[in-house]
């Protein structure tokens, strides 16, 4: 059998980096991992091609050559995955579909031929035995988890890894946490499953011969979810590992802001190559974290927990949100001195929305307050459904917030806090090679000469080599996801 996997196109966001990606000679930040463990997943005998069509053009004639297309996809795909079952309907090649989007919204996909959802493991190999047998069905479903331990090893061996910023890695699904605006533990259960370090480090060897040298993200919704498996077994194995390759990874992933509370692990994940962490802060409001049930960011000195993880070596990149019932209009000048006394460089503000299989999407709905179908996209100034808060007041506040926050006189002071009070020898050090020397000459180009940040972005280039060369290639660095975020913001204004 001939599968063809294809990966829909990423519209521009805050985290697709689609306007730094050119300063490193890149096309995308991250591959599609699940469809190269899907792969992996498929009998070894079938012939598979992968297609992601945010680095590659998906052809008439790559869909032609398949028996099937396999297709995986986040909601903010949606359009583009739309294009894609036209187009593999109009030449008659049949699709199978599962995956977050798919999962969440499989009533929307009737014209896809099979829908597989939920975990793979446990739902591809029944779709392909009744395959087999000529009596498949139009939907796969499962209520149970799967056991990691039956995960395989992603099949890297089908991309081209030099298109990527970073590649990936998943140790865990699942998050001890309820937060009512997120669909993780809908998807992956409460209960944080995990590999194995045997599994993790087969993992690592993978990537480590596929030729990657470079930053891998572990994509776990909540690393920590398991503290004592990581500091007693999986931590230790990894720092070894790395010891011995000499450490040519550097790990980023996502973590809650309980983190702060363990000195222990925060040290072990520094000794592992891990250099930066994702936290949910969400708001500085008490009221909105009860009303959204974000209960390890309550009683606690927000602003504290974020400095003291920064100070054992790891930079905290932010998500926030406004909307929540419970916000009043002071919470938009809140939010901007919140971010700029944080010193989060990456600090990414959204509009709440509710997502299919949410417990705020079962709220909201049984209120009569869903309007719309969610986009996914946090970069746009829409909501699916009515808020507390008058709606024109409330967008115009997120607007100012973005607005003000990725303009050049705010990010470059923000960065410059970080800077400041981050120790520059944990700083990851880019490496010097041809595409880092280009990224800062481009960066010289597009943001020294042309660009609206010029004199922020000299000043800030002059302080770090004065205050210490060490920081020069992360002041780089930030001045280019600087250089991104505003450009978002700036297009979907002119939206």
């Amino acid at each position: 059998m001939k599968v063809l996997l294809v990966y829909p196109k990423t519209p521009v966001t805050y985290w697709g980096f689609q306007y730094a990606l050119p300063f490193i000679s890149k096309k995308a930040v991250f591959p599609p991992l699940g469809l190269l463990t899907v792969a992996a997943i498929l009998p070894q005998q079938y012939e598979k091609k992968l297609i992601d069509m945010n680095v590659d053009m998906l052809k008439d004639k790559d869909i032609l050559w398949a028996d099937y297309v396999f297709i995986s996809a986040m909601v903010v795909q949606k359009n583009s995955v739309r294009n894609v079952i036209d187009r593999c309907k109009k030449l008659g090649v049949k699709t199978v579909a599962g995956g977050p989007l798919f999962t969440a919204e499989y009533e929307l996909f009737d014209d896809i031929d099979y829908l597989v959802l939920n975990e793979g493991e446990i739902t591809i190999p029944a779709f392909l035995d009744d395959l087999e047998h000529g009596n498949a069905k139009h939907l796969y479903a499962s209520k149970e988890w799967s056991d990691l331990s039956t995960t395989p090893v992603p099949q890297w061996n089908l991309i081209n890894v030099k298109k990527y910023a970073s590649l990936n890695i998943q140790y865990s699904r699942g998050c001890p946490f309820n937060c009512e605006f997120c669909n993780i533990t809908s998807l992956f259960g409460k209960l944080p499953r995990t590999k194995d370090s045997g599994q993790l480090l087969q993992e690592m060897d993978a990537i480590y011969e596929s030729g990657w040298r470079g930053v891998v993200f572990f994509v776990d919704d909540n690393f920590i979810g398991n503290k004592a498996k990581l500091t007693d077994n999986i931590l230790p194995a990894v720092i070894d590992w790395m010891g011995r390759h000499d450490h040519p990874f550097q790990f980023i992933t996502e973590a809650s802001i309980n983190l702060a509370d363990d000195e222990i692990l925060m040290t072990m994940m520094v000794k592992a190559g891990f250099n930066s962490v994702f936290v949910g802060i969400e708001t500085p409001d008490e009221n909105s974290l009860s009303e959204c049930r974000k209960t390890q960011n309550i009683n606690r000195d927000l602003i504290s927990c974020i400095k003291k993880i920064q100070q054992f070596g790891l930079e905290v990149q932010g998500g926030f949100i406004v909307g929540f019932d419970s916000d009043n209009p002071s919470i938009f000048n809140r939010m901007v001195k919140f971010i700029q006394d944080s010193g989060i460089t990456t600090a990414m503000v959204g509009l709440l929305n509710a997502p299919k299989g949410t417990k705020l999407h079962q709220r909201l709905l049984a209120e009569g307050r869903i309007t719309d179908e969610f986009s996914g996209d946090n970069t746009n100034f829409t909501m699916n459904f009515t808020p507390k808060m008058d709606k024109n007041q409330l967008v115009k506040g997120y607007q100012n917030i973005v607005a003000t926050i990725y303009s050049p006189k705010y990010y470059y002071e923000r960065v410059q806090t970080f800077l400041k009070e981050f120790d520059a020898d944990k700083l990851e050090q880019a490496r010097f090679n041809l595409i880092n020397v280009l990224a800062f000459l481009k960066s010289v180009v597009r943001l020294g000469i042309f660009g609206k940040e010029r004199y922020y972005y000299w000043k800030l280039l002059a302080w770090s080599l004065f205050k210490s060369p060490k920081l020069f290639p992360a002041a780089v660095r930030f001045s280019i996801y600087g250089f991104h975020f505003r450009k978002v913001y700036e297009n979907v204004s002119l939206m």
